[in-house]
């Protein structure tokens, strides 16, 4: 759920064909609409889609558990992350805005270290770049913003940074949603397919953390797997699971 690691300029934008339905979806007769790249002026409507997708998101029911709450703090919650990839990646899209997902692209600098920077537009050169601890900062200062004094949001933000490999360039997923009356018609499985063909062009690695057991089986039909130990949230909280792919062929 969390925009935290080091980022580097997003590839060109480019448009992607919908991708085969999802294995359990096989029989449905849904046409998947076309993948794009989202654009500017449909921002709120893309935090719309956020807030309502992760309504019954388990761990986003961990961090809000007054669903009242979950509902009006959402839009502006996840508002956070989706302008950091606007940002420094970009955001693919169904075209009549059914699904969603953030990319954030990860770089490690020449001398084995890791940078961030604010890098959306590939020519934006070295003025893109931006110190790694006024970016975490800004983030951290906007999500207090849309929930002051939530500290079960502060903690998945550590242990997902923790947990977050830093050694290898990748692209990072930190969010990626269907809308509640659209799922298990392949959106997902469009979306992600979208760049992971890209991956395998480019030799780039990929790295998530699936937050319920459905997506994770999704995501390790498509390649990923475990990077090591799962992260459980305290308190009775549920059980996040650190995911990589490496590129195929």
């Amino acid at each position: 759920m969390t925009v935290h690691q080091r980022t580097a300029a997003a590839p060109d934008p480019t448009a992607a064909t919908a991708a085969p339905a999802d294995p359990e979806a096989a029989a449905a007769t849904t046409v998947v609409p076309e993948i794009r790249r989202a654009r500017p002026e449909e921002r709120d409507a893309i935090s719309l889609l956020l807030g309502e997708s992760f309504m019954e998101d388990p761990v986003s029911g961990w961090v809000f558990p007054d669903e009242a709450h979950r509902r009006a703090v959402h839009p502006a919650f996840f508002g956070v992350f989706l302008d950091a990839a606007l940002r420094d990646g970009w955001v693919d899209v169904a075209d009549d805005l059914s699904a969603a997902a953030l990319w954030i692209p990860v770089r490690v600098d020449a001398g084995g270290g890791a940078g961030e920077g604010a890098g959306g537009d590939e020519d934006q050169g070295d003025e893109g770049q931006a110190d790694e601890g006024q970016a975490d900062d800004e983030i951290s200062e906007l999500l207090a913003m849309a929930d002051p004094e939530n500290d079960r949001a502060r903690i998945v933000a550590e242990l997902t940074e923790a947990a977050h490999p830093g050694d290898r360039a990748h692209y990072y997923l930190p969010t990626i949603v269907a809308a509640p009356g659209r799922r298990g018609e392949g959106r997902g499985r469009a979306l992600l397919t979208a760049v992971l063909d890209r991956c395998d062009e480019e030799g780039m690695p990929a790295y998530l953390e699936a937050s319920n057991a459905r997506s994770r089986g999704l995501y390790e039909r498509l390649g990923f797997v475990l990077t090591g130990t799962p992260i459980d949230l305290p308190d009775g909280g549920p059980r996040m699971w650190p995911m990589w792919r490496e590129p195929r062929g």
